[in-house]
């Protein structure tokens, strides 16, 4: 059970929350929703007891369980000496039981390896499991389905569903949930309100677009009565006697009283939106992989695997996860090598990278100092660019390893601002992002006029893309894009 009674946060004298009440009662499914950046994970921070509300009084009853979005540092999985010590140390399940469950959220490893030698997403995965399969009383998930392809969201909620105790979810796939949800919680960084909706997320949803319409609304309003009194006052300025300036003081009193007491639209409704500037020349095939094959310990990933890109082309690269998409793309940049086969680059070419892992970046640099590192720009020149991605004044002085997964994505992007790229390589750029940030970079890509080879399994951003081609791993065939369902395609 939690009881949260007027609570208001703050760090660094910003204010996250202010005076917000709300209950979760045993047996409730709970969606925390809310933009990136908007405190989701600072909440379940507080609810473990990491940090404390600045004022108010948080109740928390029971025991808590809690999977971040990522695994950076766990020194359970690290010591464990296998998988199944690490997610069933009790020993509730049978062995094929958690054979099925690793199965299903493609974790290919046997239950006697090490969980320590396992990529992050791996790593992720595993400690999924290891809190479902323990129960605790408030289980809190921090996007449960990252690192999952379609199939593999569909079953861990599922699973979820038939949780017993009481969940709470952050997640930008909580639409699979949402017959099963009773309670929404939404933080609105409008107002530092956690607002409680009772009912799914699809009700939420509605109430919160009813809610917004009449926000916009009075928002037109004011606005027409701001414009309507100005008129006013710019007639009045003929008015020279005392009475005529009294007037057209009482009148600017006015206006700046309806200025001031302006609602706030929220940042989807303000029409935010960037461009990526135009792309550096280049030849007509700026990249071209013949015949890749690729193994890990005796583990064919890739065979004879080959690809061109042609200038302006868009391509989606899609597969089930253990297809090798993340291999071949790593080796199209360079970053590891092929067993056989080879890579051409224009000489020309100039490749702007996002990956879900972000191992591109130094999580010791600053903001500031991992954009200087990319790009010579002086700082006024970078500032606009990541204010666009609010990192604002003091932010852009904060370590990238403190920030969410979600802000290390709009940090990626920001990026991708900065250069002339003439080709994108993305791999899955909406894992970290909520739907409002999807999209705003959505519309950013459409309007690209560079060559672009992407990873997702977000069928809404791939159909916006629409991709010229699309390339199927692991059958290495290369298919005209046909809009539809992406679980139509055989992969």
């Amino acid at each position: 059970m939690i009881i949260a009674k007027n609570i208001s946060y703050s760090y660094s004298r910003l204010n996250v929350y202010e005076e917000s009440s709300f209950s979760v009662v045993k047996g409730n499914t709970v969606a925390l929703v809310g933009p990136n950046g908007a405190g989701k994970s600072t909440l379940f921070k507080l609810l473990m007891g990491e940090d404390t509300v600045s004022d108010g009084t948080l109740e928390v009853v029971g025991k808590i369980g809690y999977v971040p979005q990522e695994i950076k540092h766990d020194p359970i999985l690290e010591q464990a000496p296998d998988i199944r010590s690490y997610i069933d140390p009790e020993l509730k399940k049978e062995e094929y039981e958690l054979l099925i469950m690793m199965h299903s959220l493609e974790v290919n490893a046997e239950l006697d390896t090490a969980p320590r030698i396992l990529s992050g997403g791996q790593r992720t995965k595993l400690a999924l499991l290891r809190a479902i399969i323990a129960e605790p009383d408030v289980l809190l998930l921090d996007e449960p389905t990252n690192f999952l392809d379609t199939e593999g969201k569909r079953w861990i909620m599922e699973f979820l569903s038939e949780y017993p105790n009481t969940l709470i979810v952050i997640s930008h796939d909580i639409n699979l949930l949402d017959n099963h949800i009773d309670k929404v919680l939404a933080i609105n960084p409008t107002n530092k309100k956690i607002e409680e909706y009772k009912g799914n997320y699809s009700k939420y949803l509605q109430v919160k677009e009813s809610n917004e319409k009449m926000l916009v609304k009075q928002y037109e309003n004011d606005q027409h009565e701001i414009t309507r009194m100005k008129k006013s006052l710019l007639k009045m300025a003929r008015m020279s006697s005392e009475k005529g300036a009294r007037a057209r003081a009482n009148v600017q009193t006015r206006i700046d009283r309806l200025k001031d007491a302006l609602p706030e639209l929220p940042r989807e409704l303000a029409h935010i939106k960037f461009v990526l500037p135009d792309p550096l020349p280049t030849g007509e095939i700026p990249l071209s992989a013949q015949n890749i094959s690729k193994s890990y310990n005796d583990e064919l990933v890739l065979t004879d695997v080959s690809l061109s890109i042609r200038r302006g082309e868009r391509i989606a690269l899609y597969g089930p996860n253990g297809a090798g998409k993340s291999t071949f793309i790593k080796i199209l940049m360079g970053r590891i090598q092929p067993d056989s086969g080879e890579v051409e680059k224009d000489p020309n070419l100039h490749i702007g990278y996002y990956s879900q892992e972000f191992e591109t970046f130094d999580f010791d640099k600053t903001i500031l100092e991992t954009v200087e590192t990319v790009c010579s720009l002086p700082l006024d020149k970078i500032r606009p660019v990541l204010a666009k991605f609010n990192f604002l004044r003091h932010r852009i002085f904060q370590t990238v390893g403190s920030l969410s997964g979600g802000e290390k994505t709009r940090l990626s992007i920001a990026l991708l601002m900065l250069q002339n790229y003439n080709l994108l390589i993305l791999d899955e750029p909406t894992t970290y992002l909520d739907v409002t940030s999807q999209k705003i970079i959505l519309e950013a890509l459409k309007s690209y006029k560079g060559a672009m080879l992407f990873v997702s399994h977000t069928e809404e951003f791939v159909e916006g893309l629409t991709p010229n081609r699309i390339m199927l791993l692991p059958e290495n065939k290369i298919k005209y894009w046909i809009p539809k369902d992406l679980s139509n395609y055989d992969a």
